[in-house]
């Protein structure tokens, strides 16, 4: 697998791996940011292949979110497993689309992540809580492709 240049630094992964975390103690839900070099569909259906590949429909209660960013072309999507679906309105992941869509366009990738994180795990606290006992499910590294 081709593994392309970092996108984010030292201290810009630690931020958001900080934010999955926080997110993970609000909620439930596991949270994945992938960052991927050069989509080869529309950005949706590449988070949705991404997701399969990163096996996050395994968790308990599928209920894993993905961020996938395509920073070369200004791109992302957010894809949440079944279990999440069928709790939440239809158009649940258009809010945080919108709140993340004007840090990316200026290129403040990590700004718009942490928001979309935050925002996030602020709605899926109410459907998903954290309950005693709860595991990490999923690594919380961002994983490149």
């Amino acid at each position: 697998m081709f593994y392309p240049q970092r996108v984010f630094t030292p201290e810009q992964e630690a931020e958001i791996i900080a934010e999955i975390r926080k997110f993970e103690r609000r909620t439930s839900g596991e949270m994945r940011v992938h960052v991927e070099h050069r989509l080869r569909r529309p950005p949706l259906d590449e988070a949705k292949i991404v997701f399969s590949a990163l096996r996050m429909h395994h968790t308990q209660a599928r209920n894993g979110v993905l961020i996938l960013l395509a920073p070369a072309q200004r791109s992302f999507a957010i894809f949440g497993d079944v279990g999440i679906d069928a709790k939440t309105p239809a158009n649940f992941w258009e809010s945080t689309t919108e709140l993340m869509r004007p840090f990316f366009a200026k290129g403040d990738f990590v700004a718009g992540i942490v928001a979309g994180i935050d925002a996030a795990g602020d709605a899926l606290s109410t459907y998903f809580p954290w309950q005693e006992g709860d595991i990490n499910e999923l690594p919380d590294e961002i994983s490149y492709g």
